[in-house]
């Protein structure tokens, strides 16, 4: 099982989960704002989910890298598409402020 820190919470999960499952199963959005609302439901299309990850999580998918490399979003800012990432490792995370969480 690998520990997942967010919000001041621990969850645990297995290895592979989907991140972004995992955090609403925990009742932890990944989302800002009205984004709680207004979001792709994990397609990896509007970028309302991104994280800033420390851990180990799958390489970046082609979708989230789409989606990644357009604003309000830049690539080289390191963020991640929840929806986008498989667990495969403990992980600290933290949520940025605005509706997709770039700022």
């Amino acid at each position: 099982m690998h520990k997942i820190k967010f919000k001041g919470k621990i969850i645990e999960c297995k290895k592979g989960d989907n991140l972004r499952k995992i955090l609403r199963k925990a009742n932890l959005n990944p989302h800002n704002g009205d984004a709680k609302w207004l979001n792709c439901k994990g397609f990896g299309t509007c970028g309302t989910c991104a994280l800033e990850i420390k851990g180990e999580v799958s390489p970046i998918t082609k979708v989230e890298k789409w989606r990644l490399n357009f604003p309000p979003h830049q690539l080289e800012n390191g963020l991640r598409l929840a929806c986008q990432c498989q667990v495969l490792g403990d992980l600290e995370l933290e949520k940025h402020e605005g509706f997709w969480g770039e700022k």
